[in-house]
């Protein structure tokens, strides 16, 4: 049994060393040739998994350690009679970890208080019902639409596309799709701009495609949109560096990237691996994981506002403001697509809020509610 895992899937060499030969390899070394003998292929969302890839090899499982499988051809797979598991909600939290450092900036920056504006939050699955949970704990307004689950639900919490557009953010936590009702691909194109609320802030940690990039240039040019944050970009890693500039947060498609999502991912992946095989799942991700750099925080908020707690608090342990320099740095260099693609692969090792506890002096009650439904130990 030979396994071939990305080289970016934290512990897959020791998680899958009972399961067989395991080789891990770097995404952009991946290759028919390199997978010719190959029984089970763990990926990321890096490379396509397709035809071309998997044409002539004994691969009889992929799995990928990612929330979203745009690059995997699960038509090509099934006709193969290839099996598939994905990783849904292994790094939803991080991404709204990502989410609520990114509103911190926001709000810093326009000199507005988050428990004063609105949410609009487009895809309320894993990653979009936490980003309401803390939204909600923040104080804001927050308003759901997702008309898949809606059907599915029908619960009155959502509402149509429309009702958000007064909103003073919209944040997309949609999936790629190009057919049928709820197709998201350049589902922001010019209409959906030009109806948002004049000064509103478009935030994209979805997928790049969802927005159509020259309607967002024309929306920030003319002064209609207030700001945006984008995380995903069309056409990674070969994305606009012209946009970057116009952008108030702009990211290399890491907020998904923590080291405890990335390793949820692993443990998933595993665990799907372990189950095609028929062997039971010994592996313990927890015992893997390595301290935090910051177990405790003291916090003083004695005669402080929440909100002043809490952005000391988000931004002590993730300030999205660190990311946003680093994509900033590539400028027009002609190797921007290799730089793109090393900031996603050579990430550090960013913790999740549960990894830390706080400790607070003075302060409501009502303030530790807050931090813990943030996902701090308070």
């Amino acid at each position: 049994m030979k396994i071939v895992a990305d080289s970016n899937i934290p512990f897959a060499g020791e998680a899958c060393s009972k399961l067989g030969d395991v080789e891990t390899v770097k995404a952009g070394d991946l290759s028919a040739e390199r997978l010719r003998d190959c029984d089970v292929l763990l990926c990321r969302s890096t490379r396509k998994i397709n035809a071309e890839m998997l044409a002539g090899t004994n691969v009889r499982f992929v799995a990928t350690a990612t929330i979203g499988f745009d690059h995997v051809d699960l038509d090509y797979l099934d006709r193969r009679g290839i099996g598939f598991a994905s990783a849904p909600g292994s790094n939803a939290n991080s991404v709204s970890e990502y989410m609520m450092s990114a509103l911190c900036v926001l709000a810093g920056r326009t000199g507005r208080r988050l428990g004063e504006m609105s949410i609009g939050v487009v895809g309320v699955g894993n990653v979009g019902s936490r980003v309401v949970r803390k939204t909600e704990a923040l104080g804001m307004r927050v308003l759901q639409n997702d008309p898949p689950l809606e059907r599915k639900a029908g619960e009155a919490r959502f509402v149509p596309i429309d009702e958000l557009m007064d909103a003073d953010i919209i944040s997309l936590h949609v999936p790629l799709t190009t057919d049928g009702a709820d197709a998201t691909y350049h589902m922001v194109d010019d209409a959906f701009l030009a109806r948002l609320k004049p000064g509103a802030t478009l935030i994209n940690s979805a997928r790049g495609a969802v927005v159509d990039s020259a309607a967002l240039h024309r929306a920030v040019d003319s002064g209609r949109l207030g700001a945006a944050v984008l995380d995903v970009w069309e056409n990674e890693p070969l994305i606009d560096m012209s946009l970057v500039p116009k952008v108030l947060i702009g990211t290399p498609h890491i907020a998904g990237h923590s080291f405890d999502g990335k390793v949820n991912g692993t443990k998933m992946v595993y665990e799907a691996a372990c189950g095609f095989l028929g062997v039971p799942a010994e592996w313990d991700a927890a015992g893997a994981m390595p301290p935090p750099d910051i177990p405790m925080l003291a916090l003083d908020a004695a005669g402080r506002d929440d909100e002043d707690v809490i952005r000391e608090a988000v931004l002590a342990l993730y300030d999205v403001r660190r990311d946003d320099a680093e994509l900033r740095k590539i400028g027009d260099d002609p190797g921007r697509g290799e730089r793109f693609s090393a900031l996603r692969r050579d990430y550090w090792k960013r913790r999740a809020f549960h990894n830390t506890r706080i400790q607070l002096t003075g302060g409501p009650p009502e303030l530790r509610a807050k931090l813990a439904a943030l996902g701090f130990k308070a």
